[in-house]
């Protein structure tokens, strides 16, 4: 048992199982939320959202995951991550997955930012969340579109479940959009937090729970909790900066995950590196970090966010800016320390115009990696 002081209240963690090679300590940290309907937050040490991780450490926790899913599902199977969070997590599961998968598998994300060339398949909540409102595009492609319909074995990552009700409100969401044959959902996180009371069924459908630890979580409210105001993040829309990077990494279903489209390279041997996805795009700068390590630098990832964290405990830095998408949101950067750093890359699927000065002003060694054509 692990308890947690925050300004709000107290929270109590219990791990009950873990993979051998992964325990608490190795996985998570904590953090107070800025949000008045959970104070608390489980901070990842190997998603790269929140904390700067090595993307070889990222790398092991997918093939981790990936190891776990059971063999031969039911075909066609379909592979949904959850944005913001889980997008680069669910990508890398599904990298490795791929490599021992009987059958073509179709990857997709959920987003807040629609694509207006893109048809939406369904709409659902994430009711705890900064931001509940999320969708999911199709493809204007046949065999695509029909693959989903046809879905048997669902898989569903998130970073982290603690009660399953988002998982079984987007699978819900499916079956109103027509996904009526799913016969199984399996569950990925890397932190389950149903312990005892694990999900056996997800929207009356037998549900098989991966994870690399779970356990159980309680939380009591300070007796004079602080007053928290979040700032509204709650915007799912297209914004005035357009993604003019291909959306073939998630957004729009696809059976093959994009490529880097852009190589970068180590100025000096053991160069200290740390590359910054942004927000839900975080799965091409992986890659990007990736190929720099595998070159001999020192590489970190992490990416911005539009979740709003209190400082203190894991979150010992708080950078603040406006967002990239032109939503005119507050969006934030954790644990970015600059001066740590040779270098600090930002990759993002808008233009160079969209990023905020005042990010450049507060990473003053910020580099900004577009998409070109």
């Amino acid at each position: 048992m692990h308890q947690v002081q925050l300004q709000r209240g107290t929270l109590t963690v219990s791990p009950l199982r873990s993979h051998a090679d992964w325990q608490l300590h190795s996985l998570l940290d904590f953090a107070e939320r800025i949000n008045p309907k959970r104070a608390f937050l489980f901070v990842s040490r190997v998603l790269g959202k929140h904390i700067p991780v090595k993307p070889n450490q990222m790398q092991k926790s997918y093939q981790d995951l990936a190891a776990l899913i059971p063999p031969a599902p039911q075909a066609p199977v379909t592979m949904i991550a959850m944005a913001e969070t889980a997008v680069g997590l669910g990508a890398g599961i599904f990298r490795e997955y791929q490599k021992h998968c009987a059958s073509a598998c179709l990857f997709a994300t959920t987003t807040r930012h629609i694509q207006s060339d893109l048809p939406i398949f369904g709409d659902f909540l994430e009711e705890h969340s900064h931001a509940q409102d999320q969708l999911i595009h199709s493809s204007h492609d046949a065999v695509k579109h029909q693959h989903l319909l046809n879905t048997k074995t669902l898989i569903v990552v998130d970073d982290e479940i603690s009660t399953g009700k988002t998982i079984a409100n987007l699978v819900s969401s499916l079956q109103a959009a027509g996904m009526q044959q799913i016969e199984q959902v399996i569950s990925i996180s890397l932190v389950d937090w149903t312990g005892d009371q694990d999900i056996q069924q997800i929207a009356n459908i037998p549900n098989h729970s991966i994870s690399l630890m779970s356990g159980c979580w309680a939380w009591q409210d300070a007796l004079d909790p602080k007053a928290v105001h979040m700032p509204n993040v709650n915007i799912t829309a297209q914004g005035q900066h357009a993604v003019i990077a291909p959306n073939t990494w998630g957004r729009e279903p696809t059976y093959q995950l994009g490529q880097a489209w852009h190589s970068l390279q180590p100025r000096a041997t053991g160069e200290k590196i740390l590359v910054l996805g942004s927000c839900e795009f975080t799965w091409i700068p992986f890659l990007m970090a990736e190929a720099l390590e595998q070159q001999g630098a020192e590489v970190y990832f992490s990416s911005t966010t539009r979740s709003p964290i209190a400082e203190g405990h894991a979150i010992q830095q708080r950078l603040e800016f406006r967002d990239n998408y032109g939503l005119n949101i507050p969006n934030f950067s954790y644990n970015v320390d600059a001066s740590a750093y040779d270098r600090v890359i930002l990759v993002i699927e808008t233009g160079h115009e969209s990023v905020d000065p005042a990010l450049l002003q507060q990473i003053p060694n910020l580099e900004v990696v577009s998409y070109v054509a």
